[in-house]
């Protein structure tokens, strides 16, 4: 029995590594590594209730562990960091609502909290009882979900790309005053410095830079971005202009017929330079991205939204966290 057990956990952990080592940006990857962190903890506690042995409670100690140090915790550091998120957010791209949604996410991750501590349920009619559990299941979907797409996004951080790209595709975030604004900067910043890197070694990959104007702007974000790098001592002849998208699965969709039609289709190395929060999307939306430059001091929790029925983080228009 112990054994039959042991080998649940033991089968996620197997799966987690082929689905890692095979691409470790998929989305199933946190999913198959939480899998096998909450049966492993539910093996500790069988393991301690009916196995006898000097090492019952040693084993015991884990599941007590994540149950009172990890979670509370993890708790407070998501909202303590999803305030902290609106609020970087806010100062470097503006009071606009869409830069607001991680402040209404904590507020109503903090705001569940407390109506668990106070337990509202008691006040009302039985018959009102199975609304609250309905609004418990959807919270728990949607907790569920951004902590496997958490789990993904730190785990992907081990992963590096190799300097052999032909293509680095800069993602477009929006212009603040027809100039570009630091957490765009950040996306340039690093496809430039990973340039140079290249550079060293063998030849410079072209940089498309993605974004098409919007109705506020006087340029588009290609334009911008690319002034940016050319100021920046970048080639004008290494960067390639993309200005017709305008979400970004109109930025991976474009800047794909653009590397096509240069080398041929598939027939290259590509990465994006972006800011982690884009992850999730873009997996869900295009097979053939091969790698996502990531902003490392950058953890992203953005906009939510709905493809079929199922909850996806895409973030395309997310919150910083230093």
């Amino acid at each position: 029995m112990v054994y039959f057990i042991a080998s649940i956990p033991l089968l996620f952990f197997i799966l987690f590594l082929i689905s890692y080592l095979r691409d470790p940006r998929k989305l199933v990857n946190g999913l198959l590594f939480n899998s096998f962190l909450i049966t492993f903890f539910f093996f500790c506690v069988f393991f301690s209730i009916y196995v006898d042995g000097p090492y019952q409670y040693v084993v015991l100690a884990f599941p007590l562990i994540l149950l009172i140090v990890l979670i509370p915790f993890g708790v407070l550091a998501l909202i303590a960091g999803l305030f902290y998120n609106a609020k970087v957010l806010m100062e470097k791209e503006g009071k606009r609502f869409r830069n607001s949604l991680t402040l209404i996410m904590a507020i109503g991750i903090l705001t569940l909290v407390i109506i668990n501590m106070v337990n509202p349920t008691r006040f009302f009619p039985d018959y009102v009882q199975p609304l609250f559990g309905g609004a418990g299941l959807v919270v728990i979907y949607v907790f569920l979900h951004m902590f496997n797409f958490l789990t993904a996004y730190g785990l992907n951080q081990w992963s590096r790309p190799k300097r052999n790209q032909d293509f680095i595709i800069v993602l477009g975030s929006g212009l603040i005053n027809d100039r570009v604004p630091p957490l765009l900067a950040s996306r340039i910043n690093k496809a430039i410095a990973f340039y140079y890197r290249q550079r060293k070694v063998t030849a410079p990959p072209k940089i498309i830079f993605s974004g098409g104007q919007g109705p506020d702007e006087g340029l588009s974000e290609a334009e911008a971005m690319q002034s940016y790098a050319i100021e920046k001592g970048i080639p004008i002849e290494d960067t390639i202009k993309e200005d017709k998208s305008v979400n970004t699965y109109e930025n991976m969709l474009f800047s794909k017929k653009i590397m096509d039609k240069m080398n041929g289709e598939g027939a290259y190395q590509s990465i994006f330079a972006t800011n982690n929060f884009h992850l999730g999307f873009m997996q869900e939306k295009q097979g053939w991205i091969v790698k996502v430059l990531v902003r490392k001091q950058h953890f992203i929790i953005g906009r939510m939204r709905w493809s079929g029925n199922i909850l996806l983080l895409s973030l395309w228009d997310a919150a910083v966290i230093s």
